[in-house]
């Protein structure tokens, strides 16, 4: 089984005895041992996979590093998270997805309106099963956990994944700056509900979604 480590907060390092992972690809930076690359279509899930991507116009170009030693990866000097999933499900933003163990399964699902407000399709990435996936953020991502009783709203731009059992609904009309008085046009939030985590960076990426 690979060992995922962090060197710092923003490399990750993978140690691999003959075992493989799945990257985002170009984000190895340094290898040493002996370490085979190959480019996986559809995010490594086959055809199906890539033809749902193309549907919805999520991006996830994904290679599979396999081999003995270890290999360092990392994305534009992003934060690294690591997540261990036990039979869950994590989903994640494609773009903030930097690698996973080849043991979880990755695929797309529907997200309603929060995925088309930012643009990027009604689909978002999914990795289930259990080992560790990483993901990257812009700037140390916070965990905040959801529960029953303490619903959360997040900014799109800032959400980056969330595990658990959680439903998202779309309330637009009101966003963070709007409630400052800083904000023109129709906004909105993202409001979770349940029991979960979800990840949120400290910085927001560019959307459509603060208005519409």
């Amino acid at each position: 089984m690979a060992q995922f480590r962090l060197q710092g907060s923003k490399v990750l390092a993978v140690d691999m005895t003959g075992d493989a992972v799945k990257a985002k690809n170009g984000a190895m930076v340094a290898y040493d041992g002996q370490m085979s690359f190959k480019k996986m279509s559809g995010g490594g899930e086959g055809l199906r996979g890539m033809v749902t991507r193309r549907l919805t116009g999520e991006q996830m170009a994904v290679m599979e590093v396999k081999g003995h030693g270890t290999c360092y990866f990392a994305d534009r000097a992003s934060e690294i998270n690591l997540v261990r999933l036990q039979g869950e499900k994590l989903y994640v933003e494609a773009g903030n997805l930097l690698c996973t163990e080849a043991a979880l399964r990755t695929g797309t699902t529907f997200t309603g309106l929060r995925g088309a407000s930012q643009g990027n399709g009604l689909f978002t990435t999914t990795v289930e099963g259990s080992g560790q996936a990483a993901v990257i953020s812009d700037g140390p991502a916070v965990v905040l956990r959801v529960t029953k009783q303490y619903p959360l709203q997040v900014d799109p731009g800032a959400y980056v994944a969330h595990t658990g059992n959680l439903k998202q609904h779309f309330q637009t009309g009101v966003n963070f700056r709007t409630v400052l008085g800083e904000g023109s046009g129709e906004s909105f939030q993202i409001r979770f509900e349940g029991e979960g985590l979800v990840y949120v960076q400290p910085s927001e990426r560019n959307t459509v979604g603060g208005e519409i």
